[in-house]
Parts: structure tokens; sequence; C-alpha cells
């Protein structure tokens, strides 16, 4: 006996997960609290973020997928781009989705999404210094071929380490991931293999970045991210951070001093909001609980104390996980 099509009914909870996810309000942003709203209407899917290390205040990001060879310097005081800089020696990127900045004051760029399930045979990075000046330029920049020893994935996290100025990728995975380290240097007349040196069974991973001394790595998904402790190359669980709410979490990086870490979202006027890490500043990253009930403003309330667009937001989360449950178990179920 032939079932009737279960298409109309996949269409539906899609269409249903998707309204309930759009119903997530952004987090309004608050002028004494670090978060800003990014104004510039040209980012639409902010997906990396990055302290700048020359110019206090400015956080370095770009939009997701093959938007072009475009970085925006965005000021975390008023959310407006105060330059915006143009890659060359680089070809076409495919789907950029990392931003970090090594030891060496340079940026280096992940162009390391695979939306297709990991069908490319090879992803790039792009390394370039950090302009002096924040002015609109264009910037000629190294480009890294990019494989990895256990076959092609898609991945979101790219991290440069702040001491080592190694890269180190955290690929994304819903039944968790890995984490894999590149050479030491990277070359540019070669492929470059990535190694896996951990598992990181908690997360999909959408972003990361290490604490300003080394001594941490912090990994994010959309709802949630942990703290781990780094040490020579292994990481140990540390903590469970703290995340706002978000329509899509994307990004995520430390502000310079250590003291707190910046989380992103994708969508226009989306907020990059604050929250503290324990034991945070003078660049030490933090040591430890920064857990759901600590750090920043609350995660039960909206900057305006008023509660009400993260309790609107919560019913959205839950319901759309309820309808992507259903969504899964109906692709499960026989035909």
């Amino acid at each position: 006996m032939r079932r009737p099509s279960r298409r109309p009914l996949l269409a539906g909870l899609a269409v249903l997960a998707g309204a309930l996810l759009a119903a997530v309000p952004a987090v309004p942003a608050a002028a004494d609290d670090g978060n800003f709203t990014v104004k510039d209407p040209r980012i639409t899917e902010s997906s990396g973020l990055a302290a700048s290390r020359r110019h206090p205040g400015v956080y370095w990001t770009h939009n997701d997928s093959d938007d072009g060879a475009f970085l925006y310097a965005v000021d975390g005081r008023t959310g407006k781009t105060v330059a915006t800089v143009t890659l060359t020696g680089v070809g076409t990127p495919r789907d950029v989705e990392a931003i970090s900045i090594g030891p060496d004051n340079h940026l280096y760029v992940g162009d390391i999404g695979d939306n297709l399930g990991g069908t490319w045979q090879y992803v790039w990075i792009y390394e370039l210094p950090e302009p002096k000046q924040l002015k609109d330029q264009t910037l000629k920049a190294t480009q890294y071929v990019v494989k990895y020893e256990d076959g092609a994935r898609d991945a979101e996290a790219l991290m440069v380490h702040p001491k080592t100025g190694r890269v180190y990728i955290a690929d994304k995975n819903e039944a968790g991931g890995s984490l894999y380290e590149g050479p030491s240097e990277l070359s540019a007349s070669g492929t470059n293999i990535l190694k896996k040196v951990a598992s990181v069974p908690d997360l999909e991973v959408t972003d990361g970045a290490f604490s300003p001394d080394g001594k941490h790595l912090a990994l994010r998904s959309y709802f949630g991210a942990i703290l781990y402790d780094w040490k020579s190359g292994k990481i140990a669980k540390a903590d469970r951070l703290s995340v706002p709410l978000q329509r899509q979490g994307e990004s995520l990086t430390y502000t310079t001093d250590g003291s707190k870490i910046m989380y992103g979202s994708e969508g226009a006027g989306s907020t990059v909001v604050a929250r503290d890490v324990a034991g945070g500043g003078s660049g030490n990253g933090g040591s430890g609980s920064s857990s759901s009930d600590g750090g920043g403003s609350s995660a039960g309330q909206d900057a305006d104390g008023t509660g009400s667009g993260l309790k609107v937001g919560a019913i959205a989360v839950v319901g759309a996980v309820v309808v992507i449950w259903g969504f899964k178990r109906v692709l499960r179920r026989p035909s």
C-alpha cells in the first residue's frame, strides 16, 4: 500500500520553524553595557567577529556566503561602519564564515563554510595585515589552501592562537564536531593539512575564540557556549557560558582586555551582546564560571529590564525546537 506523500507536511513544518525563529526579538543595545547594534545596511549576515587590537573598541566582521571579499570595521560605541576593506589576491570567496586576529596583528579570514555537507575538496584561509588607518581601502591578502586529514566538512569557526599564531578550525556538526590544528606555519605554495586534535561532543559549533592570554578557548553554537581550558593544544571543559538569546547566534570574540565575550548574530540590524567572563580583565581571558545565572546582563531580562522580549523569544525557540524534532521524526519514518 502506497503511503500518502510527506512533502506537504515537511513543507509546513519548515515554514512553521522559520516563522517561530523569526519571532525571536533582537536584544536591544544599551549605551553603557558594551552592547551595540550594527547599523550598516550592507551587513545582513554577520557571521564572524574579531576585536581589533590596533583600534580599541572596533570590531571586524563580514557577511556570510559569497557576498564578496569585503571586511567591515564597526565602531562598538555607535554600531557604525568606520572602514570597509576590499581584499585582492584571493579569487572569489565561496562561503566566508569566520575571522580572527593573530599575534602579528594580521587578520585571518576563514572561507571555510560548506553548507552542502562537506563537498568542497578544499577550503581557503585569507591573511592580511590589520590596517593602521581606518578608512575605505583595498589590501592584498595571502590565500592558503586548506584540507582536513579525514575528509571534507562544513565549518564556521576559525581561531588563531594569540601566542603561537597557529590556526585552528572547529567543524560544524549537530552531533558534535572536532577541533583541527593547522601546521606551525601556513604555506601559500602548497596544501595545508589540518589534523584532528580534540572532539567537541556538546556543540554544533558556529564560532570560537581564544582568550587574549591564550589560556582558554570559547566555542559557541546557536543557543549555547562552552569555555575550555587550553594547555599545549589540549582542551578540557571548564564551564558553560552565558549566551544571549539571539535569532541566529553566529559569532563571538573576546574583548581585548579579556573581561568580556561579545556575542553576535546574523540579520539586518543585529545586536552584538557583551557578557562578563568571571575572573576576566587585564587580558587574562577569564578562568572559569560565567554560567547561565551570572555575567553580563541577566539572561532573564531584556536590556530595558522588562524580560518580556526574552520570554517571547524563549517560547519561539522552544516551539522551533519541537517543530524541528518533529521534522526529523518524519524524515526517519519508513515510507
